[in-house]
């Protein structure tokens, strides 16, 4: 048994949060999406930078853009936009098979982005022309600009992968912009049916800030470490269900609009205590997507259990979020926080990567 097609079957996509010149030329993205169904791949600064400096395949191509009077962003994007059309291209028979469901390649717009909203939404249309793949999504951060952006965005017909939603809160927001900027390209006559987003709601990065708040406060408050990401995973899918099964959506789906999957991201386990699977098997649903760095991949595909999950125990998943209410854990505070932090982390890996660019 593949567990990794097992998880497809069940409605879920799985996705590699990795890309490098390696895994391209040596197969091994071939082999993922041949032999074991991947159906996209997702980058960040942070992948792009560890790529660029442990790989050998860009040794010369970086020398020879060295010596070319560009700017050092030029340089990296004319280093990564062929390495995301490699990608998009190993996955185009996925994503024609899939009638543009899968099949998708992230590449993002420069964190410095993220509190402009037209500088973002002029960096989105000018990486999707340059990547000119169907199957490309153009990641935007969750802030308050870039929520604008995506409205705008998806108006104008730009696949989206919002990035860095770490609350409830962040992803409604995020949902009702996809909405918005449907019913927008809607009204002006334009088609919905070749638009495709994803809301990359950030998982082990949340359970890492909680239980460090729990653990200051009393034994009782203690039990409830370890629960609360795949606990805002469900309640954010029951959100999702009550939206795009409602009658404010009937409209658009009879246009041909698809909803906004939810992807679980950031589902590497950081606490050695857990489970390595945490946030992969009680997470497995229709219309989902889990994108999983190389280890977890690997660790679902030896000893995963596969079973429809994500919609278990939603009781639960309540009780969870009342629990941390009642010992003062404001979790929408808690997701700006986050946000905040990691747009610092892919700042700082974009730094690093121009630096080496430079």
């Amino acid at each position: 048994m593949n567990r990794l097609l097992e998880v497809r079957k069940l409605g879920q996509q799985i996705w590699l949060d990795n890309l490098s010149r390696s895994l391209i030329r040596d197969g091994h993205l071939a082999r993922f999406v041949q032999e074991n169904g991947v159906a996209g791949v997702t980058t960040n600064p942070a992948i792009f930078q560890k790529a660029i400096a442990g790989g050998r395949y860009y040794e010369d191509d970086l020398a020879r853009l060295k010596a070319e009077p560009i700017t050092a962003e030029a340089r990296y994007e004319q280093l990564v936009i062929p390495d995301v059309q490699a990608a998009c291209d190993l996955l185009h028979a996925t994503w024609s098979d899939a009638k543009g469901e899968a099949g998708y390649v992230s590449l993002e717009v420069s964190p410095a982005l993220a509190h402009d909203e037209d500088g973002t939404v002029a960096a989105a249309h000018r990486l999707h022309a340059a990547v000119a793949r169907d199957n490309v999504l153009i990641k935007v951060p969750a802030t308050p600009a870039g929520v604008r952006a995506i409205e705008r965005l998806i108006a104008d017909g730009i696949s989206i992968n919002v990035t860095l939603l770490f609350s409830l809160a962040q992803t409604d927001a995020v949902a009702a912009a996809y909405v918005r900027g449907l019913n927008t390209r809607a009204a002006a006559g334009k088609p919905v049916t070749g638009v495709f987003s994803v809301a990359s709601l950030f998982l082990s990065r949340v359970d890492t800030l909680v239980d460090s708040r729990l653990d200051a406060l009393d034994d009782s408050a203690r039990e409830l470490r370890g629960g609360t990401a795949v606990a805002m995973a469900r309640l954010a899918y029951q959100a999702y269900c009550n939206r795009f099964d409602s009658d404010e959506f009937a409209a658009l789906r009879a246009q041909g609009a698809r909803p906004q999957y939810l992807l679980w991201a950031s589902t590497g386990t950081k606490n050695a205590a857990y489970s390595d699977l945490l946030y992969v098997e009680p997470l497995i649903g229709p219309d989902t997507v889990n994108t999983l760095p190389d280890a977890t991949l690997a660790a679902l595909l030896d000893h995963g259990r596969v079973e429809r999950t994500v919609d278990s125990n939603v009781v639960g998943a309540q009780a969870q979020f009342s629990g941390l209410a009642r010992r003062g854990l404001d979790m929408t505070a808690i997701g700006e926080e986050l946000q905040t932090a990691g747009l610092a982390q892919f700042e700082t890996a974009f730094a690093e990567l121009l630096a080496a660019t430079a």
